[in-house]
């Protein structure tokens, strides 16, 4: 902020006293850095900790997927865990699911289409307004983890109901009349490229069983 010129000389003065007053104070009386204020110490250890969190399975897919989709590895651990998370919680492959990520959105958590398909897994929200509502609203879409874990939710639903996994895949693309099934076939062959990550760092067999038929 600009001072005016007859202002000057008392601003100056005052300046020089609080500096001298800081100077003077014991360390107990000058304030913490801007971290330490914002940031407790309890969660500042508790973040760090759950950055380093990630089990070795997850970090190789982590620092994978974080080079190749040119994603800051914090947020794309978040993401990792998140499909592994809702892959368990509804019985599909957490490989599988990152798969549909990397085609649908290349982990871009605000992507949207020209056709209203939102967030990473590209969920339709008035398609799903109900497992959104469930999620914490419309705006939900938006959100990593719970865009992740609705659309986890979807495509499990949608393999259950026509029978394969190749036939859910379809249909959770919208391209159930896709005799090539070309969808399908992009899905998992992204699927097995993040296979072979893992079978490359020795990590093959940390898989989750329930992979569709």
């Amino acid at each position: 902020m600009a001072v005016p010129a007859s202002n000057k000389f008392p601003m100056y003065a005052v300046v020089v006293f609080g500096a001298l007053l800081i100077a003077s104070a014991p360390p107990a009386a000058v304030a913490p850095d801007a971290v330490a204020v914002c940031v407790p110490p309890a969660d500042a250890a508790h973040a760090a900790a759950g950055a380093s969190a990630a089990d070795p399975a997850q970090q190789v897919l982590i620092d994978y997927l974080s080079r190749r989709f040119l994603v800051a590895s914090t947020a794309t651990g978040r993401m990792v865990a998140a499909a592994h998370r809702a892959a368990d919680e509804v019985g599909l492959d957490p490989l599988l699911v990152l798969a549909v990520i990397a085609v649908e959105s290349r982990f871009n958590p605000i992507a949207e289409s020209g056709m209203g398909a939102k967030g990473l897994m590209q969920i339709i929200p008035r398609y799903h307004l109900d497992k959104l509502r469930a999620a914490g609203g419309e705006d939900a879409v938006f959100d990593p983890e719970a865009n992740i874990q609705v659309g986890s939710r979807i495509l499990q639903e949608y393999v259950y109901r026509y029978g394969t996994l190749e036939a859910g895949l379809q249909q959770y693309n919208g391209a159930a009349r896709d005799a090539n099934a070309y969808y399908a076939r992009r899905v998992m062959a992204e699927r097995e490229r993040l296979e072979d990550v893992m079978r490359a760092s020795g990590m093959a067999t940390v898989i989750a069983a329930g992979q569709g038929s």
